[in-house]
């Protein structure tokens, strides 16, 4: 089922009662819903439509969620966001580490779900509209002008949002960039898990949100940091985060 108004979502829900639910609160708020209702149809579905985001389902039939998140990740750059009915912390910590952006747990809150899709294709809507051109040639005065931060071998645009290494252009996810931007921006200083949470989910940390340590997990992969000794973004242990600047 699929119906016309404004950004995509692809829902993906065995539920046919709660899929129905959604999507008539969604498309009452100006989004164009596709539906379906089977693991295995969404990752084709994912492919062809390429919406501008996907609530999925963790538990579906013919796919699991976290294989449909785990196999559409490499080619699907929007974002993802997890619905588990397991209010458990190793599903949404899976699911995070899958490549997802977001999860919410059922019952499934109305005005919650939107606030968290809403933000996500706020960032989104700043990626698209960034301006591609090249800093390869300018001044270090220049990139800091042109809202870039370099880091020896590390370039980091913000209206570009884009991340080389080395020559090198490291592709990350929305939402691991506004982390290492919001790092990066802080660089040689310690940014605790508090700050990070409140500034990115916009609620306090209580100790047990995990998906900020799992993006930087897996920004330090992609930044060819060291996982069990990392150096390039540290664990201040008990602290929070330290980007170092002086090991690019």
């Amino acid at each position: 089922m699929a119906a016309e108004a404004g950004p995509h979502i692809l829902l993906v829900e065995d539920d046919v009662d709660l899929a129905e639910w959604i999507a008539d609160y969604l498309i009452g708020r100006e989004f164009k819903v596709t539906t379906c209702h089977r693991g295995d149809e969404a990752v084709d579905l994912i492919q062809s439509l390429n919406p501008d985001i996907v609530l999925l389902d963790g538990m579906l039939p013919g796919m699991d969620g976290l294989d449909v998140c785990k196999t559409v990740r490499a080619s699907f750059d929007n974002p993802i966001i997890m619905i588990t009915a397991r209010d458990e912390e190793i599903d949404e910590v899976l699911g995070l580490e899958m490549g997802a952006d977001d999860y919410i747990t059922k019952p499934v809150r109305a005005r919650v779900l939107l606030a968290r899709i809403r933000g996500l294709l706020r960032r989104e809507d700043k990626s698209r509209a960034a301006d591609k051109s090249s800093t390869n040639q300018l001044t270090d005065e220049q990139l800091e002008s042109k809202g870039v931060l370099k880091f020896s071998g590390l370039v980091i645009s913000e209206q570009a949002r884009s991340v080389t290494l080395d020559g090198e252009l490291i592709k990350v996810s929305s939402n691991e960039f506004d982390v290492l931007w919001f790092l990066a921006t802080k660089a040689g200083q310690v940014v605790s898990r508090k700050e990070l949470v409140s500034h990115f989910r916009g609620f306090d940390y209580d100790g047990f949100d995990r998906s900020i340590d799992l993006r930087i997990s897996r920004l330090r992969k992609k930044l060819k940091d060291d996982s069990s000794e990392p150096y390039r973004i540290k664990t201040i242990w008990g602290k929070g985060y330290l980007f170092a600047n002086d090991v690019w």
